[in-house]
């Protein structure tokens, strides 16, 4: 079988090629893959930066947008333009350890999906801050929704194709990383096998953060109220 990892880039000059060159390490040999690259025409360089590195490698696929942004659409283009049957998706700030491929490919063998967790034995964050107030978030997602998931917002996590597109994409990547909470909510009203693998969130080594904590969690919240709203009413399937 063969495996897309799809990349959303934005502004990620200093690590996307290190990134690359870190799956390329990580994938064991006899695995067939691609590495899609998504970037939203990004002003510091980083789709030059693929190009300048990649422009021949067969393994990597670049894509750069120009009228739309947006981490959620990013990884649905992704989605669109890659032919793996198995999908694996991660940041591009080394917050998602790509030594962890292995696992989250292998383990589909026995799971529908395969979730890079912080809140399992082993899991974290450096940033002490962070790491609480994400804890507190998703404990309410679990009392929301009920569901089993500790780390819902982790957004690395690995699916095979046929299972993730039998899903109304449409209802579920908008938005920003709560396109995650809605997979998960889906994927669990289907009675999907999901499996958390411990990840470690250290502090980036380079560039900033695209995520403001306050409109976040605004948004995130705003969110949840829908999607609580949605299940519901059996919108949401």
């Amino acid at each position: 079988m063969k495996a897309s990892i799809i990349l959303p880039t934005y502004k990620e000059k200093d690590n996307i090629v290190e990134l690359i060159y870190a799956i390329f390490q990580a994938i064991p040999a006899e695995l067939t893959y691609e590495v899609v690259v998504v970037d939203d025409n990004s002003p510091d360089g980083t789709a030059e930066a693929v190009r300048q590195h990649f422009q021949d490698d067969p393994r990597v696929k670049l894509f750069v947008r120009t009228r739309e942004r947006g981490l959620a659409t990013a990884i649905r283009y992704g989605i669109d333009h890659s032919d793996g049957e198995i999908l694996v998706f991660m940041d591009t700030d080394f917050n998602h350890d790509p030594k962890l491929l292995p696992q989250m490919i292998k383990f589909l063998e026995y799971y529908d999906i395969i979730i890079g967790s912080r809140f399992v034995m082993a899991g974290g964050m450096e940033d002490r801050f962070r790491q609480f107030s994400s804890l507190i978030y998703n404990y309410a997602i679990r009392l929301l929704f009920h569901t089993p998931v500790h780390d819902n917002l982790s957004g690395f996590f690995s699916i095979y194709r046929d299972k993730l597109v039998s899903m109304n994409l449409n209802q579920i990547y908008y938005g920003y990383g709560d396109y995650f909470i809605r997979l998960l909510m889906v994927g669990h009203k289907r009675g999907y096998k999901m499996l958390e693998v411990p990840v470690y969130y250290r502090l980036r080594m380079h560039g900033h953060s695209k995520t403001q904590f306050l409109s976040t969690f605004t948004k995130y919240t705003l969110a949840l109220l829908i999607l609580r709203l949605k299940l519901w009413t059996g919108r949401m399937r």
